[in-house]
């Protein structure tokens, strides 16, 4: 009995005898085989070596698929565990999953790791790869799984052994001396892993609960060959120089206080950036027809509960009392938005009604996970809430992405549109879910924007658009989010009149597009490296004179700069002329004006670029309009 394969392209092949995708795709192309890494069957990611004997649909993964990746890195991940298990004895093992661009190892070991010993885990690792040793998966019962690995003492794996149901059939996977609890799948065999590099170190609890051990954690990756390793890394060191607690504090942008952690200060500087963004939000925002509102910072228990928030984020929030009453710190503005558009009535003439606000909104962060400026407790959103009849709902979806579209490209964003789908806990009828995820993803289709399937990960009250943006060195960060919600309206009571002069329920779009702007400030530190294009930078101009001479004509720049609205900073330090230089290059200052005689007694100035190095003599009559221009156009560099 013959049996047809069908291919990504859509083509078909028939087999009369049971195969495996390793033999179809040797029939295919010796270059692909080489790549190959893994098989889609039916859209489950399966070993090459799995037996098809059935219709099926085929996919064969390479490094170049996301899929494919996460099959080599945990591959990667068993062979760390073997050489760690090698080199040190009585280490037991926790878990090792692929994660975003590497992988890592959970180790329960008697020894102390440091980075020191990376270096000949490493070489351990690469002996492994060169014995090729192939990867076999056994099937095992429950019964037979606790005693294989009870013999062993491994008491992690006993652990998730034991929280597995009573019939579950148990796979593990051998590679020569060792074995693990594993779902798989994986490589033919280690020596498909061509290139390695150990990370760094951290403290995990066991199953992530401060209750249990705390285990050692060590973060690696792997890639195709060794160009890319070594084009990741170098990228990695990029990261680290671009990190926004280290420039912000550099630059005075910022600061944080064990008086507040997680909560950061923004310092004069810094400042200057946040303003400048929030102008233009709410520039950009009166233009596409916003209205701009303000929520309080406390509201009340029962407000909470009828948003659904105290049931569904209660562990996110901080809490007070006032008056003997149960209050809450609003973890999101939409509660807010919701209670102004009911404070008054509405016709279906009224809408779309916007409403945007520049909201605080305070969170429960564990302290281990706060970073800087991008993970903290307290945020401002920029969020908006719009009002709609149905049939507006696709034109609303499609202005916000274009407002979207428009802010990122401001900053030289590369994004990309991901929709998320019904959260397992979610609220509502799942017809309304599947209603709202149709009109989201039409709307994508109507703009030509693709978007990917993120399943499961919407709001509890609604699907979403997020939108990731790449920054310069090709991560991605989520900002903007486009959320679709028939269930606020419906638990607020929310009306309008319509051209029957009866209620209707109107629908509901919550957005972001910077998401928090503390977030985004860091995204832009580390985007920009702290050299700000001239409209965000905390000082755009700085004048500096080469002798005492020369300090008062500094000045008079300075001031008459000043006076049309240039932020400019004077340096008449009694300091040589370099020092003042590389001073201002340091604090990234896009333009330098300096002054000698030559320049004083011909009422000019020599101008130095940040990026570009001198630039020649102008007269500063010249200069105000470009500056201005420049600052006006908002340029992304």
């Amino acid at each position: 009995m013959t049996f047809t394969i069908t291919f990504p392209d859509g083509k078909q092949q028939a087999f009369a005898q049971p195969t495996t995708p390793l033999e179809i795709v040797k029939g295919i192309s010796n270059s692909l085989t080489k790549k190959a890494l893994a098989a889609q069957i039916d859209g489950r990611v399966k070993e090459l070596t799995t037996p098809i004997g059935e219709d099926a649909s085929l996919n064969i993964l390479t490094f170049d698929d996301e899929d494919g990746q996460d099959v080599y890195r945990h591959s990667s991940s068993h062979i760390m565990a073997q050489a760690v298990g090698r080199l040190f004895p009585g280490t037991r093992f926790g878990i090792g999953p692929a994660i975003k661009n590497g992988f890592y190892y959970d180790f329960d070991s008697p020894h102390t790791f440091t980075s020191e010993d990376f270096p000949a885990i490493e070489a351990e690792m690469e002996k492994i790869t060169k014995e090729n040793i192939p990867y076999h998966r056994e099937e095992l019962s429950r019964k037979e799984a606790l005693q294989l690995f009870a013999a062993k003492d491994e008491i992690y794996k006993v652990e998730l052994i034991n929280d597995l149901p009573e019939d579950a059939v148990i796979s593990i996977y051998h590679q020569g001396d060792f074995f693990d609890l594993c779902a798989g799948p994986h490589l033919p065999a280690t020596g498909q892993v061509k290139a390695f590099k150990l990370l760094s170190l951290a403290g995990a609890y066991w199953r992530g609960s401060e209750k249990n051990k705390m285990l050692q954690r060590i973060y690696a990756t792997s890639f195709a060959n060794k160009d890319q390793l070594k084009d990741y890394l170098f990228r990695l060191e990029e990261a680290k120089k671009r990190d926004h607690r280290k420039i912000g504090t550099e630059l005075n942008l910022f600061m944080t206080s064990e008086e507040g952690p997680g909560f950061p200060f923004f310092l004069p500087k810094g400042m200057i950036i946040r303003n400048e963004l929030e102008n233009f939000w709410r520039q950009e925002h009166r233009k596409a027809g916003y209205q701009e509102i303000k929520s309080p910072l406390i509201l009340n228990r029962g407000m909470w509960e009828q948003s659904g928030h105290w049931d569904h984020y209660q562990n996110n929030m901080y809490f007070t009392e006032i008056d003997q009453m149960p209050y809450a710190v609003k973890p999101m503005n939409c509660p807010g938005g919701m209670i102004v558009y009911r404070s008054n009535p509405h016709s279906y003439r009224d809408l779309p009604l916007r409403l945007g606000e520049m909201g605080l909104v305070h969170r429960h962060e564990l302290s281990g996970t706060l970073h800087g400026l991008m993970r903290v407790r307290c945020f401002t959103q920029d969020d908006a809430h719009l009002f709609m009849l149905p049939e507006q709902v696709k034109d609303e979806i499609i202005g916000v992405a274009r407002l979207t579209d428009r802010f990122y490209k401001q900053f030289g964003f590369k994004y990309h549109v991901e929709l998320s789908t019904r959260p397992e806990k979610a609220m509502g009828e799942e017809a309304d879910w599947d209603r709202a995820i149709k009109a989201l993803a039409d709307a994508m289709e109507e703009m030509g924007t693709p978007i990917t399937i993120n399943e499961g990960d919407g709001a509890f009250y609604g699907p979403k658009l997020d939108f990731l943006l790449e920054d310069c060195l090709g991560r991605t960060w989520q900002c903007g989010t486009i959320q679709l919600d028939f269930q606020m309206p419906e638990r607020f009571d929310l009306t309008y009149i319509g051209p029957d002069n009866q209620p209707h329920r109107p629908v509901m779009i919550h957005r972001v597009v910077f998401g928090s702007i503390e977030r985004f400030i860091g995204i832009l530190i580390e985007h920009y490296a702290g050299a700000f294009p001239l409209w965000l930078a905390p000082v755009q101009v700085k004048v500096m004179n080469i002798t005492d001479r020369q300090r008062d004509y500094a000045a008079n720049i300075a001031e008459e700069l000043e006076a049309v609205g240039i932020r400019t900073e004077l340096d008449d330090r009694n300091e040589k002329i370099n020092y003042k230089i590389r001073f201002a290059q340091n604090e990234k200052v896009p333009y330098m004006l300096i002054v000698g005689d030559k320049e004083m007694e011909a009422g000019t100035v020599a101008l130095r670029k940040r990026s570009g190095g001198d630039q020649g003599v102008y007269n500063l009559a010249e200069l105000i309009p470009a500056f201005l221009e420049e600052i006006q156009s908002k340029s992304a560099t």
